[in-house]
């Protein structure tokens, strides 16, 4: 049996349509094996279409809307990536506000992929180092990240990975980020960067 390190917490899972099923699946998976409770967060009620790179894959069936969540109703959060997902996300004001309200808190948030195309949004990237698919590397640097190259990158409670290969990796340090809960640093660089 695995140990449930994350008993006790709730984990808000942000998606929208398109997200990339895998990297949804295996991260809350990894979550909820480790004993988090998981909340599928998304822009509208009922469900999100997965998808496999460009074909559908499964549905999954949205638990709140944006509207009807704070940030203080979980201990962390996990957006999984997608083209067309964070792409969404990042044009809903809701979204955007919940996201940084969570870096405002010093709580811990894992992205993965083209996930943070909301984290610029929120314009909580500036002196983060992070990761990301790799054609979002010049938006991070315009909106004042330092971006490399790595399978997970972990700065003061963000950790963020480049794609479905480096799930492995993002789920360890995903749960041990989660575990540990909030980050003063984290909420010091966030307010530092306004």
């Amino acid at each position: 049996m695995a140990e449930k390190k994350l008993q006790g917490k709730k984990v808000a899972v942000l998606a929208a349509d398109m997200v990339e099923q895998v990297e949804l699946v295996e991260p809350r998976r990894a979550l909820e094996d480790a004993g988090a409770q998981t909340e599928l967060i998304s822009i509208h009620p009922g469900e999100i279409q997965g998808f496999n790179h460009f074909d559908p894959a499964d549905k999954h069936k949205v638990d709140r809307t944006v509207e009807e969540v704070q940030a203080s109703d979980y201990d962390a959060l996990f957006v999984p990536g997608g083209v067309g997902n964070p792409d969404q996300l990042r044009g809903d004001e809701n979204a955007v506000s919940f996201v940084r309200d969570f870096f405002e808190a010093g709580k811990p948030v894992a992205v993965i992929c083209h996930g943070p195309w909301i984290l610029v949004e929120a314009d909580v990237v500036r002196g983060r180092k992070l990761t990301s698919w790799p054609t979002l590397q010049t938006d991070i640097r315009n909106a004042g990240g330092n971006w490399v190259d790595k399978e997970v990158v972990v700065d003061q409670g963000l950790v963020t990975s480049r794609k479905p290969d480096d799930i492995p990796a993002f789920n360890d340090k995903m749960i041990e980020e989660f575990c540990e809960g909030e980050h003063a640093k984290q909420r010091e660089k966030t307010r530092a960067a306004r």
